[in-house]
């Protein structure tokens, strides 16, 4: 009976020891003891909706504008239809479009100076709109009488196609100015100019 007592307490010695020898091999790896670690389970899985392929995407609306450009004689101006983007600001964005030049392919020619910069433009509930460009505007104007009166009345033609536009006032760098290449008065507000457009052949 005293062997089967002691044998009982042999294995039970055992059993300690082992138990507080996984507890230090837990400590060494973690830095916490036994209490301390915590099992840490894999987030559950979430899925996120895929796009149907194919699926047809809301298209952009556009609006239509007509920009004033030289025609390839440079003694008129003549019309070029472009679909823009509908925004807000549309007389900005149409005017930067004009900036930009005749698309690709035209046959027409640029009316606005290189490097010529839109700064401001505002309408006014009178009809008035006061457009701001860049010194490039002066700076960079290749002169004569003709080509200022097409630069002038591209912009004025341009920007009062809109009903909200009855007459253009011109500023450079926040200033009135009285002429962009010394033939054309701009020091006072302009009306849109007809006599300059070309007139398409029936």
């Amino acid at each position: 009976m005293r062997a089967g007592r002691y044998l009982a307490v042999a294995v039970s010695l055992l059993v300690v020891v082992a138990v507080a020898s996984g507890c230090g091999l837990v400590d060494r790896l973690t830095g916490k003891s036994q209490s301390e670690v915590q099992v840490q389970l894999p987030p559950p899985e979430t899925t996120t909706p895929a796009t149907e392929a194919g699926a047809p995407q809301e298209a952009t609306k556009t609006t239509e504008i007509v920009l004033y450009f030289s025609e390839p004689g440079g003694n008129y101006l003549a019309a070029e239809k472009r679909a823009i983007p509908q925004v807000e600001g549309i007389a900005r964005a149409t005017i930067e479009e004009l900036i930009a030049g005749p698309g690709p392919g035209s046959q027409l020619l640029p009316t606005i100076p290189a490097g010529t910069v839109l700064k401001e433009i505002n309408i006014r509930p009178d009809g008035l709109c006061r457009v701001d460009f860049s010194k490039e505007l002066v700076a960079n104007h290749s002169g004569g009488s003709l080509g200022e009166s097409l630069t002038v009345y591209s912009i004025v033609n341009t920007l009062t196609q809109f009903p909200s536009v009855k007459q253009v006032q011109f500023l450079v760098d926040g200033q009135y100015v009285k002429t962009i290449a010394g033939h054309v008065d701009v020091s006072t507000a302009m009306g849109r100019n007809e006599d300059l457009i070309k007139k398409e052949a029936r």
